[in-house]
């Protein structure tokens, strides 16, 4: 039987288009966490109707829980395509999302991305609350 595991791809994302690239602007314990995931941070994904990023999830993991939480889920639905075909209209969503939310601990972000061609791609961050 297969594992979702198996499935989850990573890399360097410097060097590869597909990971998901977590930043984080605030880290302070009882304040609202601002965190902001990109995909082809350093080198642009595609964005075609053949070849884009579908979604993006990003999760939480506060120290001492067992599961993740869930923060956000986007869909990116639009790529270029119209009823006069693929790739003929001018109407494109990329993929980034920000995100919002508070937390009294420490942690890792985890955030998944899936590509309609090169499936899915893990990246993650460290949240270290001052």
């Amino acid at each position: 039987m297969a594992e979702m595991k198996e499935w989850i791809q990573s890399a360097d994302w410097a060097k590869e288009k597909h990971v998901p690239v977590i930043e984080l602007e605030s880290a302070t314990k009882g304040k609202v966490v601002q965190a902001k995931v990109t995909v082809g941070k350093q080198i642009p994904h595609p964005n075609t109707t053949e070849h884009h990023i579908a979604w993006i999830e990003l999760y939480f993991q506060p120290e001492g829980s067992r599961f993740p939480y869930l923060l956000v889920r986007v869909d990116f639905a639009t790529h270029g395509a119209s009823t006069d075909g693929p790739n003929t209209s001018t109407v494109y969503t990329w993929p980034t999302l920000s995100c919002s939310f508070s937390t009294e601990k420490s942690g890792f972000l985890v955030a998944l991305s899936y590509c309609n061609i090169h499936g899915l791609w893990q990246g993650s961050a460290e949240l270290k609350l001052v």
